[in-house]
């Protein structure tokens, strides 16, 4: 009979462990700040972080600003999500390259833009259907696409002579 409870807690421990080591590794408390090293932990993400040093918003917006919503607790609900999905991505090598954003992401993104340029925005931006901002601001907060996947797919401007 006791044998069961040190299993247990053998299991138990192994498993604290590895996630404790892996959290560790994965610089895991990095992640609860608002620092946009943190975004580079992950290899793959280089040259957003790079673009971003070079875009508009370098002085004004960080990956946090524009990428996680603005109030408590949804910000961290969202860096919950996504710390969750990709580090699956990651480990298991099953991620869009070049990378793309989520549509979950996507939304928070353009609530983001209309949050910081909503006095900038035309009527059309209030036409159900109408394209996000990123639709024809593509290079503002990651600069040019090149180097980030090339041209865009179905890019009108690509297709011309």
């Amino acid at each position: 009979m006791r044998t069961a409870p040190a299993i247990a807690a053998a299991a138990f421990g192994l498993l604290a462990g590895l996630g404790g080591a892996t959290f560790d590794y994965a610089e895991g408390l990095s992640y609860l700040s608002e620092d946009p090293k943190a975004c580079v932990n992950c290899h793959i993400m280089r040259p957003q972080y790079d673009a971003w040093q070079k875009s508009s918003h370098h002085t004004v917006a960080t990956c946090v600003d524009c990428h996680l919503p603005a109030t408590f607790p949804q910000k961290y609900v969202a860096k919950a999500r996504n710390g969750w999905f990709h580090s699956k991505a990651f480990t298991l090598q099953d991620f869009p390259e070049p990378i793309l954003i989520t549509p979950p992401n996507a939304k928070i993104l353009q609530a983001n833009c209309e949050r910081c340029h909503g006095d900038l925005l035309h009527d059309a931006s209030a036409i159900q259907g109408a394209p996000v901002c990123v639709s024809c601001h593509v290079a503002v907060g990651h600069g040019e696409t090149v180097g980030l996947g090339g041209p865009l797919r179905g890019d009108p401007l690509q297709e011309l002579p």
